[in-house]
């Protein structure tokens, strides 16, 4: 039986919302909508009713496609919301054999050891390194045997008043938020395989206004970085170095936007002046390739520093993919090549789904699509989400799991050891059963038992 899904990614350009079917592991798309982003800048709401009117609008174009009602979405959260942290968890096994309870409630202590700020809730607990007993490098300990079993995990947290912005954006628009994923987190699973993530991979999600950078090596994502600059940077340097229209900078942008040296074409374009559009100024096509250049040039710079800060260059043998709007740029790869000349650089689309539109197989959608995969089950197999549950494939269920880390007290009262009744207790408590033929029920009243006892007898 197929289970529709919402995903919303809600982004500083557009919101694009995706609704689909997930039946057993795999997702086909019933219908989107896209929208053009109000009340947002830089990935932070700047005025809650103009967002919720651009979600609402994009889920209703989604929803009247795709024929389905549905309330409830997995949207994503800009990464200028989060900040990350790295946090390890240690437990013994007492009967030797890893079950999903050891699994969670060695989670569950690494999250409890982290030191996250009162004014932050976490959105994922991702687990990328298992050790048992003496052995490392374990992918997944699972049924395993063993006495004591470590996990090191990278936490991403959210300030709780972003958050809260965002849900009520989303409530506004009549939807329910269910999952919340770091869009960055979200576009690495969109593009990457899984030889990919078990090489190591850095994902860089060139946006509209912001650019997102996750490293995936082991079992999940190692590093997450984000940085306030988007294609519309560059339609903004265009329109304030020639003097002309954001919307003329635009499509100049993107009719002759290259990074690379042109052989054929115009030499030059007409642009009309910002204040008196009935004049043009002839500007050389070189002149706006350098613009182009030099901001791009200053992105990937910065991007590039951040995966060598991250130490885990020695560890990204599928290198590096680049994604997002902004890669339409032409020369965008090669340019990513000359500032990192010793790692494979790749262009990345979403991965194709059933009945997916042409529109949807483009770098700019690859959030919205891996937020789809996400609810349909490709997050990272024992995370922890944002309401501190863990995410697992397995058909076990544990009987007791903690879900919330505040049941673990952090002055918790000394344990007190119960005893096994003698065998002298054993015998009494027997006599009691057999005379009554019925388990005895005293509520702890010794004098009560006494009376009971003595009437069935006399």
């Amino acid at each position: 039986m197929s289970t529709p899904i919402l995903a919303i990614d809600i982004g500083s350009t557009k919101i694009c919302a995706i609704i689909g079917q997930s039946s057993d592991g795999t997702v086909e798309i019933s219908g989107h909508g896209i929208s053009k982003s109000q009340g947002i800048k830089k990935g932070t709401i700047t005025n809650i009713e103009l967002a919720s009117k651009a979600i609402k609008e994009a889920v209703d174009n989604a929803k009247r496609v795709s024929g389905i009602n549905i309330t409830t979405a997995t949207i994503s959260i800009s990464g200028v919301y989060a900040k990350s942290t790295n946090s390890t968890g240690v437990v013994n096994i007492p009967n030797n054999d890893i079950s999903i309870n050891e699994i969670n409630r060695v989670m569950q202590t690494a999250l409890y050891n982290a030191n996250i700020p009162n004014e932050f809730d976490i959105l994922h607990v991702l687990p990328y390194k298992f050790k048992i007993d003496e052995q490392d490098g374990i992918d997944d300990p699972y049924g395993m045997n063993a006495s004591r079993m470590e996990v090191e995990t990278h936490i991403v947290m959210t300030a709780k008043s972003s958050l809260e912005n965002l849900k009520k954006a989303v409530n506004a628009a009549g939807i329910e938020i269910g999952k919340v994923v770091l869009s960055g987190y979200a576009s690495a699973i969109a593009v990457t395989s899984k030889d990919d993530k078990e090489r190591g991979i850095a994902v860089i999600d060139l946006g509209g206004q912001t650019s997102n950078l996750v490293i995936h090596s082991g079992n999940a994502i190692q590093y997450n970085d984000f940085l306030a600059v988007g294609s519309n940077h560059v339609t903004n340097d265009l329109s304030i170095a020639l003097h002309t229209p954001l919307d003329t900078a635009e499509e100049l942008k993107i009719a002759y936007g290259s990074l690379l040296q042109q052989v054929n074409g115009p030499e030059n374009v007409n642009l009309p002046i910002i204040g008196d559009e009935t004049k043009y100024n002839k500007v050389s096509l070189d002149i706006v390739h350098n613009i182009i250049y030099s901001r791009m040039e200053e992105v990937l710079s910065i991007l590039s520093k951040s995966i060598v800060s991250s130490g885990l260059t020695d560890y990204l043998g599928s290198g590096i993919m680049l994604t997002g709007g902004m890669t339409h740029i032409e020369g965008t790869r090669e340019l990513a090549q000359a500032l990192m000349p010793n790692m494979p650089i790749r262009i990345g689309k979403p991965r194709a789904l059933n009945r997916m539109v042409e529109e949807l197989n483009s770098t700019e959608y690859v959030t919205a699509v891996g937020l789809l995969l996400y609810e349909a089950g490709e997050y990272t197999q024992y995370e922890l989400d944002r309401t501190k549950k863990m995410l697992h494939s397995k058909d076990y269920v544990p009987k007791e799991s903690i879900t919330d880390i505040n049941l673990i007290n952090r002055n918790p009262k000394p344990k007190i050891a119960v005893s096994q009744p003698s065998f002298e207790e054993k015998s009494t408590n027997d006599l009691f059963t057999d005379l009554t033929n019925e388990p005895v029920t005293n509520n702890n009243n010794p004098v009560q038992t006494f009376m009971d006892w003595a009437k069935k007898i006399f």
